[in-house]
């Protein structure tokens, strides 16, 4: 078996990155590659980040939809982390030239109060924590071939963390039930999907208390101030050139951009 050399490989998908262009996905020449394995080039990757000066905003959950563990066969989400340059203001343009083959799906994000430490966090502890929810529109941007990769792969990619687009912070109380907030994204005027809260592993807070559980495995906790992603509530849909993106939140409002 080849050995695997972490640092290269968080380099190989960087460069992709900062290149703007597709790769080979690793697991053509590492099929043993691990989701352990995966999640150590993702660090890796993240603190090549960090040195070049970049903050991070705060950690993402991915394929949080049960159908979606279901198809990826997993027992859990996965996480990747957003960065200060991923952040593109409310309604304002998007360059494709900085993308690949961009898709866009709408989410509730989490602002805590506190910081919140696993293991055993529940999403009843992640509520009481709770300070704002925030409506966003992520772009995720695999930079593998044709959007083709293993749950391994994408891990190793920092879950295709591109851009994200947030609406107003929306304080957080006990009248807000997440799991019901219904959710409508529209491209260029037309409704292309919708779902509420509960498609999110049957309400958003499960998601913030899993990633808790999760990174507890690492040492590591959920930071008050941080901006968390849940996970897509819409399916990902391809964006082209030219395309305005909206959607609407029940209660939270709405968060939209175009891309040029």
């Amino acid at each position: 078996m080849k050995t695997i050399d972490i640092q290269q490989l968080a380099q190989y998908c960087l460069s992709a990155e900062e290149e703007k262009r597709e790769i080979v996905r690793i697991t053509e020449e590492y099929p043993n590659l691990t989701v352990e394995d995966a999640y150590l080039i993702q660090e890796e990757l993240v603190n090549i980040k960090l040195a070049q000066g970049k903050k991070i905003l705060g950690p993402k959950m991915g394929l949080t939809s049960r159908p979606k563990m279901v198809q990826m066969g997993v027992e859990e989400p996965i996480y990747g982390f957003i960065f200060d340059y991923m952040n593109v203001p409310n309604q304002e343009v998007v360059s494709m030239s900085d993308l690949i083959h961009p898709k866009v799906e709408a989410e509730i994000a989490f602002v805590l109060g506190k910081d919140i430490e696993g293991p055993g966090i529940t999403g009843a502890q992640v509520l009481a924590a709770t300070e704002y929810v925030v409506p966003a529109l992520e772009i995720i941007d695999s930079r593998y071939q044709n959007f083709k990769f293993t749950l391994p792969d994408v891990i190793a990619d920092n879950a295709s963390s591109s851009r994200v687009v947030f609406g107003e912070k929306i304080p957080y109380s006990n009248d807000l039930d997440l799991e019901l907030v219904g959710v409508a994204i529209t491209i260029n005027g037309k409704l292309r999907d919708f779902g509420t809260g509960a498609a999110v592993l049957g309400n958003p807070a499960q998601s913030v208390a899993m990633l808790a559980n999760m990174l507890s495995r690492k040492g590591k906790k959920l930071k008050k101030g941080e901006v968390i992603l849940t996970g897509g509530i819409t399916e990902a849909l391809l964006l082209e050139t030219g395309d305005a993106v909206t959607a609407k939140l029940d209660g939270l409002g709405e968060v939209s951009f175009s891309i040029k």
